[in-house]
C-alpha cells in the first residue's frame, strides 16, 4: 500500500507535466492493440479513461496509472474471492477459491514490486516491474483452471477475463518503456 501511495504524487506530477498529452495516450494504445489484437485498441482507450491524468501522462505516467488500476482492480477481485469463500460449503470449489484467493494476494504484492520499479525509472526498475506484472497476467488464467479441473463453472470467470485484460494493458504499456 505504501508503494502505491509514494506512486501517487509521480502520478500526479506525470499527468501535470504537460498541458495536453493525449496523442502519447492514443500512440500507447495504437501500439498496444498491434500487440494485442483481441483485447483492441478502444479497450486500452477506456481502460485509461477510468483515470483523468491519462489524457495528459508521458509514457511512464500511464504504466504508473495502469498499475494503480491493476491494483484496485486486483483488491476488488480478492474481496470478492472472501465473500464467496465465507459462503462456499463444498471442500472442492472452497480449494479452488483458496487457490484463487492466493494467487490475487500474490498479485497484489507483485503489483507493488511493479510501482515501485516504474517509480525509480531506471531500466532495471522497468525490468523488475515487467517481470512482477507477467507474474500478474496469470493469475486469472491459473484461478480459472481449477475451476476447469472440477468441471464447475467458475463464478470468477467475468471478473477474471477482466482482470486479464487489464493485466495485459498494464504489462504491455510497462514493457514499452
Amino acid at each position: 500500500m505504501k508503494l502505491l501511495q509514494a506512486l501517487c504524487p509521480l502520478v500526479f506530477l506525470l499527468a501535470c507535466s504537460k498541458p495536453s498529452n493525449a496523442s502519447v495516450l492514443q500512440d500507447t494504445c495504437k501500439s498496444f492493440a498491434a500487440t494485442r489484437p483481441d483485447i483492441g485498441y478502444d479497450y486500452c482507450v477506456k481502460f485509461f479513461q477510468a483515470e483523468k491524468g491519462s489524457a495528459a501522462a508521458d509514457k511512464r505516467g500511464l504504466a504508473a496509472i495502469a498499475v494503480m488500476i491493476v491494483h484496485a482492480a486486483a483488491k476488488g477481485t480478492a474481496k470478492h474471492i472472501a465473500a464467496l469463500r465465507a459462503s462456499e460449503k463444498d471442500k472442492k470449489v472452497l480449494e479452488c477459491f483458496r487457490a484463487c484467493s492466493e494467487l490475487y494476494s500474490d498479485a497484489v504484492d507483485e503489483i507493488g514490486t511493479a510501482a515501485t520499479g516504474i517509480a525509480s525509472g531506471t531500466a532495471g526498475g522497468r525490468e523488475d516491474a515487467v517481470t512482477a506484472l507477467s507474474a500478474v497476467v496469470d493469475a486469472p488464467t491459473t484461478c480459472e483452471e481449477g475451476f476447469q479441473e472440477l468441471q464447475a463453472p467458475s463464478p470468477l470467470a467475468a471478473e477474471d477475463a477482466e482482470f486479464g485484460r487489464e493485466a495485459s494493458v498494464a504489462l504491455t504499456v510497462t514493457a514499452a518503456l
